[in-house]
C-alpha cells in the first residue's frame, strides 16, 4: 500500500490509492496493520472494505486543509453546518469499515464554528453499509452521520468523544431506512445516538438494541430535526447512565410526522429527566431558505419496561401545543427513583408554552409535579408506575392539563402535599389502584371550568377524597359502576 503509518508522514495519498484501485478492479478489503496512519479525508468506493487490525490508529490529520469542502447531493439541513469529514462516501454500495482498530480525529485541534469542524465519518446516499468492531475516538465534530441510507447495519463498535461544546454526537441517523444498531458502547459529548430527518424523506424502520449508552446531553433521541418525519422505529435491551438531559427523548418541532414507536426493557442510571416528549413547532426548514413546514404530529408511542434513577426533579414530561396534542401514548411497567426536590409551585403559577423554542426537559423552568407532568394530550395511557423519592416534595406525583381520555391504572407514590393526582382542564379520565405513602390531603385534585368526565374506580374508596376547584361543575366526576 506504501503508507508509513509512523504517525508523522501523511499518508493520505497512499491510503486512498489502494481504495481506488480495490474499487476498480470489482471491490475487496483495504487492510491497515498495526501502526498510527495519520491521514485527510479518504473516500470510500463502491464494494471496497477498510479494515482496521488491532493495533491500528488511523488518525485525523490536525490541518483542515487536508479535508477539502465536499458538498452534498441530498438536501439537508446539515449542509448548513458541515462540509468537511475524515471519512466519505457519497451514493456509494456495499461499504464497509471493520476490525479491532481505532478511527481518531484529533478533535482537539480544531475550534470555532462547525464547519472548521471536520465530521469523523459522513455517508450520504450510501446502500448496504457495514460499521463493525472498531473504536472511534476523539471527533472534532459529529462522531458518524449517515444520511439518505438504506440497509446500514452498526455493530459493535465503541465510542469515545465525551467533549464539551464539540457536538460530539455518538451515531446520527439521518432520513434513512432499514438501519440496525445492536452491542454498541457510546460515551459522547453530545446525544448518544440520535435519529434524524433533516430533509423532506422519512427516517424509519429502524432498530436499536443491546447499547450502553451515556452523553452530555440525550442518550436516546428522536428530533431535534423532524422535516422528514419518523416511523417503526424500536429501541430496546439497553442501558443508560450518566447522561446530563433525557435519557429517552421524541422531540417534533420541525413539522414531520413522529409515529409507531415503540421502547422497552431500559435501564438508567444517574440521568437528568429519564422520558421527554415534545411536540412544538420550531418550524425549521430542510433549507436555510426553504418554506417552513406545518406543525407536526406525535402519536403511536409505546414506552414499557423502565427502571431509571433521575437525577433532576422530574421523571417524565410529556408537552404538546394547544390545538395540537401528542396522541395515544401508553408509558407501563415504570420505575422512577427521584433523588432532588423540586421547586415549590404555587397553585396559580402558570407553565409556559414556549412552541418555538428549542426543545429540552428544563425549557418549562418549575413545573407542579414531581413524577409525570403531562399537558396537551389525548389518548394516554399511565399503567403500573411506580414512583420513589429520596427526599419528599410538596407537589403531586402525577399533573395533568389539558387532556382528554386520559387512564390512569396502578401509580403508586410518596404524597405529602395537597393531593397525589391534579387534573387541570381534563375531559374523559379513568384512574383505578392508585396507591400512596404520605399524609396527602386527597387522592385527587381537580380545577378548570372545562374539567369533566372523571370517573373513579370503586378500588378506590379507601382514600375516596376527591376535592373538586369552585371552577369545576357539580357532575364532573363520579365513582365507577
Amino acid at each position: 500500500m506504501g503508507a508509513a503509518g509512523d504517525g508523522v508522514t501523511l499518508d493520505t495519498h497512499a491510503i486512498q490509492a489502494a481504495i481506488d484501485r480495490c474499487g476498480a478492479t470489482g471491490g475487496g478489503a483495504v487492510v491497515l496493520p498495526p501502526g498510527r496512519y495519520l491521514t485527510g479525508t479518504l473516500r470510500l468506493r463502491d464494494r471496497v472494505t477498510l479494515s482496521l487490525e488491532a493495533g491500528s490508529v488511523l488518525l485525523g490529520s490536525m490541518r483542515l486543509e487536508d479535508y477539502p469542502v465536499l458538498r452534498d447531493a441530498v438536501p439537508s439541513y446539515t449542509s448548513n453546518y458541515t462540509e468537511r469529514c475524515l471519512i466519505r462516501a457519497d451514493g456509494a454500495s456495499d461499504i464497509a469499515i471493520r476490525g479491532a482498530g481505532t478511527i481518531d480525529g484529533n478533535g482537539a485541534a480544531f475550534t470555532g464554528k462547525d464547519k472548521l469542524r471536520p465530521f469523523l465519518i459522513r455517508f450520504v446516499g450510501c446502500r448496504c453499509v457495514h460499521v463493525e468492531g472498531i473504536t472511534l475516538r476523539d471527533a472534532a465534530m459529529w462522531v458518524q452521520h449517515y444520511l439518505d441510507c438504506e440497509d446500514v447495519l452498526i455493530d459493535g463498535i465503541r465510542v469515545r468523544s465525551r467533549r464539551e461544546e464539540a457536538n460530539n454526537d455518538g451515531i446520527d441517523i439521518d432520513s434513512c431506512r432499514r438501519v440496525r444498531i445492536a452491542n454498541c458502547d457510546i460515551d459522547s459529548g453530545d446525544d448518544a445516538i440520535v435519529i434524524k430527518a433533516t430533509t423532506a424523506l422519512p427516517c424509519r424502520d429502524v432498530v436499536v438494541t443491546n447499547c450502553i449508552l451515556s452523553s452530555l446531553c440525550y442518550a436516546f433521541k428522536l428530533g431535534t430535526e423532524s422535516n422528514g418525519g419518523f416511523d417503526n422505529i424500536l429501541f430496546s435491551n439497553s442501558v443508560i447512565y450518566d447522561s446530563r438531559l433525557a435519557g429517552i427523548a421524541l422531540e417534533a418541532v420541525d413539522g414531520g410526522s413522529l409515529s409507531r414507536v415503540s421502547i422497552s426493557n431500559i435501564v438508567m442510571r444517574n440521568t437528568g429527566y429519564p422520558i421527554f416528549l415534545r411536540l412544538g413547532n420550531r418550524a425549521r426548514p430542510v433549507t436555510e431558505n426553504g418554506p417552513h413546514p406545518d406543525i407536526a404530529s406525535l402519536s403511536g408511542v409505546m414506552i414499557r419496561g423502565v427502571v431509571a434513577e433521575a437525577s433532576s426533579p422530574i421523571g417524565c414530561i410529556i408537552a404538546g401545543l394547544p390545538g395540537h396534542p401528542i396522541e395515544d401514548v401508553v408509558l407501563e411497567d415504570i420505575q422512577l427513583t427521584l433523588p432532588e426536590v423540586g421547586t415549590p409551585f404555587e397553585v396559580n403559577q402558570g407553565v409556559p408554552e414556549w412552541p418555538d423554542a428549542y426543545p429540552e426537559p428544563t425549557m418549562f423552568g418549575p413545573l407542579p409535579a414531581y413524577g409525570l407532568y403531562c399537558r396537551h394530550v389525548r389518548g394516554l395511557s399511565l399503567s403500573r408506575i411506580a414512583l420513589r423519592t429520596a427526599k419528599l416534595d410538596l407537589r403531586p406525583a402525577l399533573f395533568a392539563e389539558d387532556a382528554e381520555d386520559l387512564t390512569v391504572s396502578n401509580l403508586s407514590g410518596p404524597a405529602i402535599g395537597s393531593s397525589l393526582i391534579e387534573l387541570r382542564n381534563v375531559r374523559r379520565a379513568r384512574i383505578r389502584e392508585t396507591r400512596t405513602s404520605g399524609n396527602a390531603q386527597a387522592l385527587l385534585r381537580m380545577s378548570g371550568s372545562e374539567t369533566r368526565d372523571i370517573a373513579v374506580a370503586p378500588d378506590q374508596e379507601e382514600n375516596p377524597i376527591i376535592l373538586p376547584g369552585p371552577d369545576v361543575g357539580a357532575n364532573a366526576w363520579r365513582w365507577l359502576k
